[in-house]
């Protein structure tokens, strides 16, 4: 298991990966206005932050290249595709609840 501890290039890594994986999702599906633009962007940036690094050493342990990236790119990658997939994630359940939650 890596240690990424508090290594400051590892936190840039998960910030630019975080805001990329962001801005990509609103290109992805243009939001309705400025609040749902400034939610999503920070929703995506949080959970890049968050779960950047378990998801880069699932990312790269799936692929089988964990041993030919460095720490800043398993973080870089796992950062962006979390915050690139949170949107959707949350977009899916708010469509399930919406669902079956009318009766």
């Amino acid at each position: 298991m890596a240690d990424f501890g508090n290594d400051p290039g590892l936190w840039a890594a998960k910030g630019i990966g975080s805001a990329a994986g962001a801005a990509v999702s609103l290109v992805y599906m243009l939001p309705k206005g400025k609040r749902e633009a400034g939610s999503r962007f920070f929703s995506g940036l949080l959970c890049g932050l968050i779960f950047g690094g378990p998801a880069g050493l699932w990312i790269v342990t799936k692929l089988g290249i964990a041993g030919s990236l460095s720490g800043t790119e398993v973080m870089l990658t796992g950062s962006a595709a979390a915050s690139l997939s949170a949107w959707w994630v949350l977009g899916a359940v708010a469509r399930v609840a919406e669902r079956y939650g009318r009766k």
